[in-house]
């Protein structure tokens, strides 16, 4: 089996002999650590292969610690200006009008993406996920800011509820071409719709507001027969039967502060394969490497039984976990695949 049918084995909740990972680093973590990865996880093909520019720094780390899944590097869109715009900061005042002007390099950028799909598909065997992390709540806030955005749902619900229409029409005209590359498994959509403790919204508000524009993307993901992913911090757990009801096949990043891994496992391991888990709040910045290593192996023991998980920390591996026990996860990680 290819690391590819080992991710595929999982999301359809086949036990296997191997334990899928995908361990990810902020850029800031990359830059810190990638030269140390890359030598303590010398891989000969990936060290040529970045030689010769085929892949990026980040591609060749994920690479080299034995990631199952890799983004190739998917194209997306963003305003020119809606951040920097005085009609958009201000909180007492509705804006009028949508924000005018998209960037968005197509031919050129999508060319690149389906060329870098097929390398790593042909050559290295992984699941080719494309990652989109500012995709409808998420782009919305963005362009008003978090706090502004949050009130317009109350106050100037009607703009709201435009801004996210406009953002998902937008997102419509781009999807089906990521969607259309052979060798895309996965798409994840990024909208961190929780706190610690709860939802930021009232369910109802998700429901009403959110949940449409949400649908109409899975669909047209299901339609051209990939897996549907979706990335929301906090805790979610009021919205996860209507995640799994709109066709979501994997959640990340399940944060083990927030939800409680035993109970999602008993009541959702069947429906929904969990890719995270493992603490980037407590364990990984503050734990020895012992402990980093034990709540591993108890995560993947718990969450991998009859498939349904990918190994990973509950966020990107971030500057203030020690190298240590970022060692300590991938080797754990390692050895369960």
């Amino acid at each position: 089996m290819t690391k590819r049918d080992y991710v595929l084995s999982a999301i359809n909740h086949r036990s296997t002999d191997r334990v899928p990972f995908c361990i990810r680093l902020t850029g800031e973590a990359c830059d810190l650590y990638g030269q140390r990865l890359l030598s303590d996880y010398f891989n000969r093909d990936v060290s040529d292969d970045l030689k010769e520019g085929n892949i990026s720094f980040m591609q060749a780390v994920e690479l080299s610690i034995g990631n199952f899944m890799i983004d190739p590097g998917t194209p997306w869109w963003g305003w020119n200006h809606a951040e920097t715009d005085p009609v958009y900061s201000r909180p007492d005042e509705e804006p009028r009008v949508m924000p005018a002007l998209v960037r968005y390099d197509s031919d050129r950028a999508m060319d690149a993406f389906y060329a870098k799909a097929k390398f790593f598909a042909d050559k290295y065997q992984v699941y080719n996920m494309s990652l989109i992390w500012g995709s409808h709540w998420e782009k919305a806030y963005f362009t008003r800011g978090i706090e502004n955005f949050l009130a317009d749902l109350a106050g100037f619900p009607g703009f709201a509820q435009r801004l996210l229409d406009f953002i998902v029409g937008i997102n419509m005209q781009i999807l089906p071409r990521i969607a259309s590359c052979v060798y895309t498994d996965g798409i994840l959509l990024g909208s961190d719709w929780g706190t610690q403790n709860d939802l930021i919204m009232s369910p109802r508000t998700w429901h009403t507001m959110i949940k449409k524009g949400e649908k109409v993307q899975y669909d047209l993901i299901k339609s051209y027969n990939k897996d549907v992913m979706v990335h929301s911090c906090g805790n979610i757990t009021k919205l996860i039967e209507a995640l799994i009801g709109l066709g979501v096949d994997i959640l990340n990043p399940v944060q083990p502060e927030c939800m409680d891994l035993k109970k999602l496992k008993q009541k959702y391991g069947d429906k929904l394969t969990f890719w995270g888990g493992i603490s980037t709040q407590k364990t990984l910045p503050y734990g020895t490497p012992e402990e980093v290593a034990k709540e591993t192996g108890q995560t993947i023991m718990l969450m991998s039984q009859n498939g349904g998980y990918i190994t990973c920390a509950s966020q990107e591996i971030q500057c203030d976990v020690p190298y240590e026990n970022l060692k300590a996860l991938i080797d754990t990680a390692r050895s369960f695949a």
